[in-house]
Formats: structure tokens, C-alpha cells, sequence
């Protein structure tokens, strides 16, 4: 997929008719988050941002993948900087999170935001970086939301194209994911993907992440689940839903919930010691 290293920050696969996966070339980690692009006739969709190092409306563009005539709107499933970092390249109407997430995405609540990037994670300098830029001193630009998600909420893109927001909180508070009922497309963020689910950072919750995967096991005893789209790593099929969600389930009890409140407050005091100390 990603071929041939044309200098450019990202590049991008298509998936199927309109559907395209965007990843960053030169951030080499498991936090790398996947950026999608689902076009429709009326509305175009993007789902998670990325870093914000590169511009991705920019790149989207440059590649005719953005109509000039059609509304764009940028989703991030949440706050964190993987995902909703790139959402200061888009215009403020442009933007949607959820409503439990947008005030700390407008104050640039770097805890919320989980910003934490290593100079290790990148191959080279982001585009326009001058000569005192440090992966180190990375921060979330603030961003005003034009658009706060509730759970239940439609995204129409024209032509019976529609996607449902899905409040799934666990991982973060404001967690969301969508689901285009039509196709069977689910995009979940960071609620599941293939590798260790995290519930121990700032506003993750355990109980809430056990009844959002169980809410998507509903969904996914519905038949109403085809392909699902994550925030990292590959897309995959039904069964391996059902694997991911239910296995959490399995090990979510007690000892694991004391387990993840500890890390969590290390992860707490390594954050604000990153970030208030500066």
C-alpha cells in the first residue's frame, strides 16, 4: 500500500468505490492512527485526523479526492492527538466531535488530548518545521467544533448515504463510533482494533468500555456489521469483532479495573509533568 516514498507526509489506498484509507508515511509507531475518507454525492466525510504535521485537506486535494463543490466534514472518533490533532487544517464548521470532548478540545487540554510524541516515532521533520521544532514540545492546536455529536445523531452524505454516531465511551469519554447501516461499515476508533485496548490514560473508564462493547455485539448480532474500519491497524471482518469485544469482556473484571486505575494515575503524572512543566 504504501509503495513508492515520494516525500509526501501521507499517502492512501482506495478501499472501494469511495472509500479510502490515509495513514502518515513518516510516523513509524503503534500509535499511528488510520485516516479515512468516505465521499458521498452530496458530502464528503473524513474520520480521524491524524498529527497534524501535514495538512491533509491539502494532500486530499492535490490527489482529486475532494470535490471543490461538495461540504466536507472531519470527524475525530475522539480527542486524542493521534487522531484530532490534524483537525486545526480544517475550518471550524468543518469539524465534529462529541459534545463530552469539544470544550477540552477548545481550551487545547494537552491531558485530554493525551499528546505524547517521541522523536523516535518519526523518520524526519514535518513539512515546514523550522530548525528549533521537537517532537518533544508537539502540542494539540485548539479547535473550536462547529458540529457536537450525541449519540443516535445522522451524518448525511446524500443519496440514502448516511452514517449513525454511536457514543462508545471507555477508552476516552467522548469516544464515538459510525456506522453506515447500508454497506455494513463500522468505524471504531480506538473503541476496537487489533492490539491491546487501552482504558487506563485520562478519562478512560472501564465500565463504560464493557457496555460499549457489549452495545456492539448488539449490533453485530443484528447483521448489521460487515467490514469495520479502525483507528489503527487493519480493517477487519465480524468474527474478528466479536473476538476483540468479547475477550475484553472476559478480562475486564475487578482485578484488571484496580490494574488499569493504576496505570492510569502513572500515565496521569507523566502527562502533567510533560505538559505543566514547560
Amino acid at each position: 500500500m504504501e509503495g513508492t516514498d515520494t516525500g509526501e507526509w501521507f499517502y492512501h489506498q482506495r478501499l472501494a468505490d469511495g472509500l479510502y484509507l490515509i495513514r502518515e508515511r513518516y510516523f513509524e509507531s503503534g500509535n499511528r492512527a488510520n485516516m479515512w475518507l468516505l465521499r458521498g454525492s452530496d458530502r464528503d466525510l473524513v474520520v480521524d485526523t491524524g498529527l497534524g504535521l501535514g495538512s491533509l485537506p491539502e494532500y486530499l486535494r492535490r490527489h482529486g479526492l475532494l470535490s471543490g463543490h461538495r461540504p466536507l466534514l472531519a470527524v475525530a472518533t475522539h480527542v486524542h492527538f493521534d487522531h484530532a490533532g490534524g483537525l486545526r487544517h480544517f475550518q471550524g464548521g468543518q469539524v465534529a466531535v462529541h459534545r463530552a470532548e469539544a470544550e477540552a478540545l477548545a481550551r487545547g487540554d494537552q491531558l485530554e488530548a493525551v499528546s505524547w510524541l517521541s522523536p523516535r516515532e518519526l523518520r524526519r521533520p514535518p513539512p515546514g518545521a523550522g530548525p528549533g521544532w521537537t517532537a518533544r514540545g508537539y502540542r494539540v492546536q485548539a479547535v473550536r467544533a462547529g458540529r457536537l455529536l450525541e449519540h443516535g445523531d445522522l451524518l448525511e452524505l446524500g443519496d440514502t448515504q448516511q452514517l449513525r454516531v454511536l457514543h462508545t465511551p471507555g477508552h476516552s469519554r467522548g469516544s464515538v463510533c459510525l456506522h453506515e447501516a447500508r454497506r455494513g461499515l463500522l468505524f471504531t476508533g480506538d473503541t476496537l482494533y487489533q492490539g491491546a485496548l487501552i482504558d487506563w490514560l485520562p478519562h478512560s473508564d472501564v465500565g463504560h468500555y464493557r457496555r460499549s462493547c457489549r452495545h456492539l455485539l448488539e449490533l453485530l448480532d443484528q447483521g448489521q456489521v460487515h467490514t469495520v474500519l479502525p483507528g489503527h491497524f487493519d480493517p477487519f471482518g465480524p468474527d474478528t469483532m466479536r473476538s476483540l469485544a468479547s475477550d475484553y469482556l472476559a478480562r475486564a473484571g475487578l482485578c484488571h479495573r484496580i490494574t488499569a486505575s493504576a496505570i492510569g494515575c502513572l500515565a496521569n503524572v507523566a502527562l502533567r509533568g510533560r505538559h505543566l512543566t514547560r
